[in-house]
């Protein structure tokens, strides 16, 4: 038999860890989850003929495509062609040459010479501020023809020539949205790094996307963006934002968005694919670069954001510490109850963890992840993100 008679400390480290696991619960339930309920949904409002139930098709607006380029020469002659061929009435797309060093320039006018709608610009070489990317992305929303600014990266193919229509009819939720939310999905490829980087991806997309859902909406990802012309320029653009060399995207949403005028759009057409790194240096430039942003963004935000790693990691060390402390102290002795409550706690919030993430991966097209992966990078990465944020350092132009 088990003995279920509990002192002052069994009954007070039970409630601290049965606090915990219920906050990451809510939090997996509530926000992570949101996504999938969202795709869920939408999917009940599309007949069986596959055409869309509301009148998203009527207003078609002219749409610019922004996407700058720093030494994408290749990229641009992989992916451009793709964002030439959208089926959407009036659309330009803009390139933003950003003091590349290789054919880039002459990649553009390539395509310049076949289709008209394609315009190419540059960044002045030298330009001494802190981002050339944001000076890039300001000269282009200047030269855009169109009220309706979409953002991609020259490394990223939409899933489909619906991908402007898809985005676009984030606008037409409800009134008032001057920004439309998108996912920037990476291609599966063997190797861990591509696995780091899928699960890393996937479970910041479900945050930032299900906590938009939830009217909490604190960033996006300029692989996949959309905005007014005029919320950029209201709102005084990158002007606050210059010297910082990352938060193109993110910090100017966590700036700028609200839970009226935000919209999420999850369609898989909607989405854009890229290739990730290759190198663990690589991905750690990269994760680094977007971390360094993350203390200018909002107070609110930095409480939510820390909430949960802290809520994580504490579950973790309490689960630890109870196994410790209540192990058997034989083979054969019957495990304290506080011990069984800890595991119990711990597989079930696994367990919990682990169908959400699948579910929301299927339905969003992504490969699932095992349940060891799941559970290694659940523990490892809040650990990279501390140390890269305790540890700072001066992070690369892009």
């Amino acid at each position: 038999m088990i003995a279920i008679e509990l002192n002052t400390l069994d009954w007070t480290l039970v409630g601290i860890l049965a606090a915990l696991f219920i906050a990451q619960i809510y939090f997996y339930g509530r926000y992570m989850a949101a996504p999938a309920r969202r795709i869920r949904r939408d999917k009940k409002k599309v007949p069986s003929n596959g055409q869309m139930v509301n009148d998203q098709m009527v207003n078609t607006p002219g749409v610019s495509v922004i996407l700058s380029a720093h030494n994408e020469g290749d990229n641009l002659a992989n992916y451009l062609q793709a964002l030439l061929t959208q089926e959407w009435p009036e659309y330009e797309v803009i390139v933003v040459d950003d003091e590349s060093e290789d054919n880039t320039r002459a990649v553009v006018e390539s395509y310049m010479v076949q289709d008209p709608r394609l315009r190419l610009t540059f960044v002045p070489y030298g330009a001494r501020v802190g981002s050339t990317k944001k000076l890039a992305l300001t000269l282009a929303a200047k030269a855009a023809k169109y009220d309706y600014l979409l953002l991609t990266d020259a490394d990223c193919v939409p899933e489909s020539n619906h991908w402007i229509r898809e985005m676009m009819s984030g606008f037409n939720q409800r009134e008032g949205v001057d920004l439309v939310l998108g996912f920037g999905a990476y291609f599966a490829e063997k190797g861990p790094i591509n696995r780091l980087e899928r699960f890393d991806t996937l479970f910041n997309g479900l945050h930032y996307l299900g906590a938009a859902i939830c009217g909490h909406p604190y960033m996006g990802v300029g692989r996949n963006l959309a905005y007014r012309k005029a919320l950029f320029f209201e709102s005084g653009g990158f002007t606050r934002q210059m010297t910082n060399r990352s938060g193109d995207d993110d910090l100017f949403v966590n700036r700028v968005a609200t839970k009226q005028n935000t919209a999420v759009v999850l369609s898989r057409e909607s989405y854009t694919w890229s290739i990730s790194k290759k190198t663990i240096k690589a991905w750690w430039q990269q994760k680094r670069r977007h971390l360094s942003v993350s203390p200018n963004y909002r107070q609110e935000t930095q409480f939510r954001l820390a909430l949960e790693p802290m809520t994580r990691g504490l579950f973790y060390a309490m689960v630890i510490a109870m196994m410790v402390l209540y192990w058997p102290q034989t083979i054969m002795a019957v495990p304290a109850l506080p011990f069984l409550i800890a595991v119990g706690l711990f597989l079930v919030r696994w367990i919990t963890q682990a169908a959400i993430l699948n579910v929301s991966a299927r339905r969003m097209g992504q490969k699932r992840f095992g349940m060891c992966s799941i559970l290694w990078f659940d523990i490892a990465l809040p650990l990279v993100n501390l140390w890269m944020l305790i540890v700072p350092k001066r992070n690369n132009k892009w």
